[in-house]
């Protein structure tokens, strides 16, 4: 059942994570309805501002470490310079040291930019899932299709009629076969293509189903109430509604234009959260502040033509996480133009403290197990030495005492007890 558009994604990670951010959609859109508003659009800017009001303790440590990595650089670089081009294991080694011992006095860890991307990601792939089929995650939207599927399933000869007008729609990325035994199969395949219809269609819907034309004006006035930004069906990509409008008889140049736009804000929100975002290249190598400024360049880059091939709902949620990420931005600089930096660093020199002794430690018990296992290693070999040296005398006393009278070995022998009786 995985291969199911409208199945929930069942993947061990992103699965999970889909599912609850479907729930807490699910649970905002509820609450909109009971006061009239039932809009997917709307749910999604704020169901943004919820989920960056939960992170948000996570970017106020991310945007702390960049204003104590900003101000640790020019001691970094420091070290940098005084260890160029060494490459001995000792030199090596004092600068490790030294780097892990500033990093402890600024209470940073050098990973500690990756934690926020990390939790960020996973996040942002779960959502292309439930944007791309909200009835599989968001239950009040697959409720909307429950009495026209009802009504088309008990229609004969709708396994057809369905797959022909599919087909003629041209669905993209959408499994559906009618003709399997499970109904439970079927009405999940029929909410798919349903959902996914243009205009066309449902005119299609209509003229096949005439019977049914009162469920069909309701479900079709629902969805453009809830699935629909203006003109734009928020489960559909740029792309893909671009095309729509051009091939259409009559040009549909107002839907061109605000799919258009979807790309080009998103790409002019990333510019404003990245002009707002405090840069400095003080203490910086030459390429790595060309490299910083490549990535300020390419990542909008990558948001504008990333953004014409996912879903509108996609997109959508950039363009307001980059607007609260710019509220955000403007009230953290504000708030650290006034912080004591000084003050954080002072705090951070015990704890400091406390791990370089920690290291120096372990460093030391390194050490020491290292000379013991040497010192084992000669005493051993010493010993060898010695039993190889006893046993080959022993070997040499043997074929002595057995040589024959009249050879050099037996006349060494006489020699040898003439010297020992001498000795006595």
């Amino acid at each position: 059942m995985s291969d199911l558009l409208l199945t929930a994604y069942g993947g061990s990670i992103l699965g999970p994570i889909a599912v609850l951010l479907g729930w807490v959609m699910d649970k905002i859109y509820v609450l909109l309805a009971t006061i009239g508003i039932e809009n997917i659009a709307l749910t999604i800017f704020i169901f943004t501002f919820v989920i960056y009001l939960c992170m948000f303790p996570l970017t106020y440590k991310q945007q702390k470490f960049a204003v104590l990595t900003r101000k640790m650089q020019p001691e970094m670089k420091a070290i940098q310079d005084k260890y160029k081009g060494a490459k001995d294991q000792d030199s090596m080694q004092k600068q490790q040291m030294e780097t892990q011992a500033l990093y402890d006095k600024y209470g940073i860890s050098p990973t500690g930019s990756c934690v926020y991307m990390l939790i960020q990601m996973p996040i942002l792939f779960a959502l292309y899932r439930v944007f791309y089929n909200v009835p599989a995650y968001i239950t009040s939207v697959k409720n909307v299709f429950t009495e026209l599927v009802n009504g088309i399933m008990a229609t004969d000869g709708f396994a057809k009629t369905m797959t022909d007008i599919a087909d003629a729609a041209n669905l993209r990325n959408v499994n559906y076969d009618f003709t399997v035994s499970d109904k439970t199969v079927v009405s999940n395949y029929l909410v798919d293509v349903l959902y996914k219809l243009p205009s066309s269609g449902w005119d299609a819907i209509t003229n096949a189903f005439p019977d049914l034309t009162l469920s069909i004006d309701t479900v079709v006035a629902k969805l453009e109430k809830i699935n629909y930004l203006f003109v734009l069906n928020i489960s559909d990509t740029p792309v893909n509604l671009i095309k729509a409008g051009w091939s259409a008889d009559s040009k549909n140049f107002v839907l061109i234009i605000c799919a258009l736009l979807i790309p080009v804000i998103s790409y002019l929100t990333q510019m404003l959260n990245i002009k707002l975002t405090p840069q400095s290249t003080e203490g910086q190598s030459e390429q790595m502040a060309a490299q910083m400024k490549t990535m300020n360049l390419m990542m909008p880059l990558m948001s504008l033509f990333i953004c014409f091939t996912v879903p509108v709902g996609l997109g959508l949620y950039w363009i307001a996480g980059a607007l609260v990420r710019v509220v955000q931005q403007y009230f953290l600089n504000k708030h650290f133009e006034k912080i004591d930096l000084e003050s954080i660093i002072e705090k951070n020199k015990d704890k400091a403290a406390a791990k370089a002794e920690k290291r120096g430690i372990r460093q030391a018990q390194i050490y020491e197990a290292a000379r013991m296992s040497t010192k084992s290693t000669s005493m051993a070999d010493k010993a060898n030495l010695v039993k190889d040296n006893s046993e080959a005398l022993k070997a040499a006393e043997e074929f002595r005492s057995k040589a024959n009278s009249n050879s050099l070995a037996a006349k060494a022998n006489l020699v040898k007890e003439f010297n020992e009786m001498n000795n006595k």
